[in-house]
């Protein structure tokens, strides 16, 4: 099994040369991204459509945007995604109709192991994320590996989602916890 495999297999995995390149790719479009001129759309959504496996109907995110790899991100659509959104994709991200995201916003699917060997070998891994239809993420949020936030749901801001959030609700805090019912 490649390190690619076991990445996408959601296994430990050391980034390897293959990885190293996909990233690089990664990053020439997102800089190409970020330093579009602002009324140029059309080249905007060219770059996205070659960046993220998926994107939906009028989505638009403010720069600066970044991410690992793209190719693990899907995007539906109508949505919203303030400056300064950070998507660590070594695993999936789905994200859902009619999403709205804040500023400084991260999204990291990549984690690395607790035990020490494994840690200083640089073994890491990824959990996917699901973000379900519309959901509004507050400002400067934090959602680890792993966590899906459930349809209607707002995140307040400053949250650090570590757990599955239920749908429907409102959640905050550090760690993120309901708060409200909708």
């Amino acid at each position: 099994m490649t390190e690619k495999e076991k990445m996408l297999s959601e296994k430990l995995f050391i980034s390897d040369k293959e990885l190293f390149l996909e990233r690089q790719y990664a990053k020439e479009l997102i800089f190409d991204l970020n330093n579009l001129r602002p009324n140029k759309l059309k080249e905007k959504n060219k770059i996205l459509s070659k960046l993220l496996s998926k994107i939906g109907s009028n989505i638009f995110i403010e720069p600066p945007f970044r991410c690992d790899y793209g190719y693990n991100i899907e995007i539906g659509d109508n949505f919203y995604s303030n400056y300064n959104l950070t998507i660590l994709d070594s695993s999936k991200v789905i994200i859902g109709n009619n999403v709205l995201i804040g500023p400084n916003v991260g999204i990291y699917t990549a984690g690395h192991p607790i035990d020490v060997t494994d840690r200083v070998n640089n073994l890491e891994y990824g959990k996917s994320i699901i973000i379900k239809d519309n959901v509004w993420i507050g400002g400067s949020v934090v959602i680890c590996p792993g966590v899906i936030i459930g349809k209607n749901s707002i995140i307040g801001a400053g949250s650090v989602v570590t757990k599955n959030i239920a749908k429907n609700v409102v959640a905050v805090g550090n760690p993120c916890k309901v708060i409200k019912n909708i």
